[in-house]
Order: structure tokens, then C-alpha cells, then sequence
């Protein structure tokens, strides 16, 4: 999107990125009032969204077919993080012959980031400052009811599933998705899913309206890998933000070690604001603390001021625009 309605151009390149089970349309959903991407636009910025590969979107490959080749879902967002990230952001500063672009992320898109900075240190010369929406790296706190029931037995499921032949996650095509979308779309229905959301994300019965359900549930979940699932999982069950743990043989082979490396944040050179929420239940304020105690160029830790803000309200809630989207046009135009 390379300018809004306005026709202002400011010459700045954003790149967003969408969180787990969700896609870059996260941005646009809801329109030219709601969406991220538009109100960014309308301000003079230059606007990519990127698609994590696995979702509805990006399900394209040279070799592998998602649907039949198990190989195309060996990945978590380890793999988003050193190598899907670094290639959108050099595509995008070709396309516009910018030197370095902001990058914007929510949930997911955050985790990659700092697996990207950290492993890939020249590439935070490329950011001119990253902007954190719900920050997710260490998970032990996380309040999620659903998260916190399957993460003790997430090895064992993914195991099973991946016996069965399922490599990809609550996929985007299949009897499960027609089900979801359409038990949304009915009164009653709304309120489950609704309800649903609450029990991952938090309770926040004030930002989406129930009249919203059936454009979510008709748009997600867009598909992730069961790996991305675990390695969060792995996250929860360890206390730690670290690489992918393939289990004791293949550690050794992969990283000389039983237990896979932490990754080192110190080398996150990149300037940084977090914005966080107490209410969010997969990313509670005490690891949101210790993260920010790690980053060596975090300059703005700011802490929502609607006290029953939940994950998804970040890019759902009916007050993000002005809660929310307000303070990262703040940041953006600051540094």
C-alpha cells in the first residue's frame, strides 16, 4: 500500500507482520477507520505486509506441495525469523530503494524479529526502529487456559499428529475450518467462538463486537505448522526463549548440545518500543519485563491503559486505532 487517500507521501517504509494463525490481513479487516495499514498509509507511509509461509497466502513452493509433501511444514518461527524475514525485508528495500524500513509486528511477528536480530545481527542496521505489539519471547507466565492445558503434552500431540501424517496445525482447508466458519456466522455461535477467543487471548468483552465474529472466523485461523505450535510450547514448558528442542539425538547433531542454545538478545542492536497489556494472557507483564531487562536499545515500554486489553485487541479491538495505532504513529514520527 504505498499511499493512502491523502496522497501524502512521506518516503518511509513499514513493514508489518501478522502473529500466529493470522496473516496480513490482520491490517486491513476492518477497513479504512480500523485498519493499521490504512491509517499508516493515510500518514504518508510506504505500507508491506507480510504473509509467514504456511498461511492461506503463502502456501506457494518451488519443490514442495503443502498438501502432500511433509517437508514444506518442517519448519517453526525459527525458520520465519533467519530466513523469511531478512529476504522480505531485502525485497522491500530493493523495491523502494530505501537503506533501512520500520518494522512493526504483533505476537508472532515479534518472536521472529528477535530470533532475525539476534542470529542475523547485520540486518538491525536495515530497522530503523521495530515496534513490538503484545511481545512475545519468554512464555512461562502466560495465563492462557488453552495454552497452559496443551503445552505439558504438546511433544507427545505433535508426535501423534505428525504420525498421522498432520503436519500443519488447525488447517485452512479441511472439515474442521467449514465447521468453525460456519458455527461463527450463526447468533449463538458467535458467542462461543467469541468466548473461545477470550479463553486464548483474555477477556475483553468490550473491543470486538460480536457482529465481527463471522469476518474472523471467515478469515482465520490461516494456517501454521504443528512445529510452530510446539516451539511455543517449548517455550512455555521451559521458562527460556530458545531454539527449536528436537529432543536429545538430534540436538546433538544440530547444536552440539542436549538442550538447544537460548537466544542472545544482547546482540539486538535494533531500537525497540513494546507496547504490552496486562490482561494479555499469552504475554504476561512479568515476561514482558524480563525481555525488556535484555534488550540492550529499548526505548519505549509502554503498558496499554485499558486494563482488560487482551492479545487480539492489539489488531481487533474497536479502540486500537486510537489507543493504539496513535502511539506507534507517536513512535514513528520520533525516531
Amino acid at each position: 500500500m504505498p499511499y493512502g487517500k491523502t496522497g501524502r507521501r512521506e518516503g518511509k517504509v513499514v513493514l508489518l507482520q501478522h502473529g500466529l494463525f493470522l496473516a496480513a490481513s490482520d491490517y486491513v479487516l476492518f477497513g479504512p477507520q480500523q485498519g493499521l495499514a490504512y491509517i499508516l498509509a493515510d500518514n504518508g507511509y510506504d505500507v508491506w505486509m507480510m504473509n509467514c509461509r504456511g498461511n492461506i497466502y503463502s502456501r506457494n513452493h518451488t519443490t514442495f506441495d503443502p498438501d502432500k509433501d511433509k517437508d514444506f511444514w518442517m519448519y517453526s518461527w525459527h525458520e520465519i525469523g533467519i530466513y523469511d524475514i531478512p529476504a522480505t525485508i531485502d525485497f522491500v528495500l530493493a523495491k523502494t530503494g530505501n537503506e533501512s524500513l520500520y518494522h512493526i509486528g504483533h505476537s508472532q511477528g515479534t518472536t521472529a524479529f528477535y530470533v532475525m536480530a539476534s542470529i542475523k545481527q547485520n540486518y538491525n542496521d536495515k530497522i530503523k526502529h521495530h515496534i513490538s505489539l503484545g511481545p512475545t519471547a519468554f512464555m512461562k507466565h502466560l495465563y492462557s487456559p488453552i495454552m497452559r492445558l496443551i503445552a505439558p503434552t504438546s511433544a507427545l500431540t505433535v508426535a501423534s499428529l505428525e504420525q498421522l501424517g498432520q503436519y500443519e496445525f488447525m488447517p485452512t482447508k479441511g472439515l474442521m475450518r467449514d465447521i468453525s466458519s460456519g458455527m461463527c456466522s450463526e447468533s449463538v455461535g458467535t458467542v462461543v467462538c467469541k468466548n473461545f477467543m477470550f479463553l486464548l487471548a483474555g477477556y475483553s468483552p468490550h473491543q470486538i463486537n460480536a457482529s465481527a465474529i463471522p469476518l474472523i472466523a471467515g478469515h482465520y485461523p490461516a494456517g501454521a505448522s504443528t512445529r510452530q505450535v510446539l516451539h511455543y510450547c517449548q517455550e512455555y514448558n521451559s521458562g527460556k526463549f530458545a531454539q527449536y528442542d528436537f529432543g536429545l539425538m538430534k540436538n546433538l547433531v544440530t547444536y552440539l548440545s542436549p538442550t538447544p542454545p537460548d537466544y542472545d538478545l544482547s546482540e539486538i542492536s535494533t531500537p525497540i518500543s513494546l507496547i504490552y497489556s496486562s490482561n494479555d494472557w499469552l504475554s504476561a507483564t512479568v515476561d514482558v519485563d524480563k525481555l525488556a531487562e535484555r534488550l540492550p536499545n529499548l526505548q519505549i515500554k509502554y503498558l496499554v491503559p485499558i486494563p482488560t486489553w487482551n492479545h487480539l485487541d492489539f489488531v481487533f479491538g474497536n479502540d486500537a486505532p486510537s489507543v493504539i495505532y496513535t502511539k506507534i504513529l507517536e513512535i514513528l514520527s520520533t525516531f
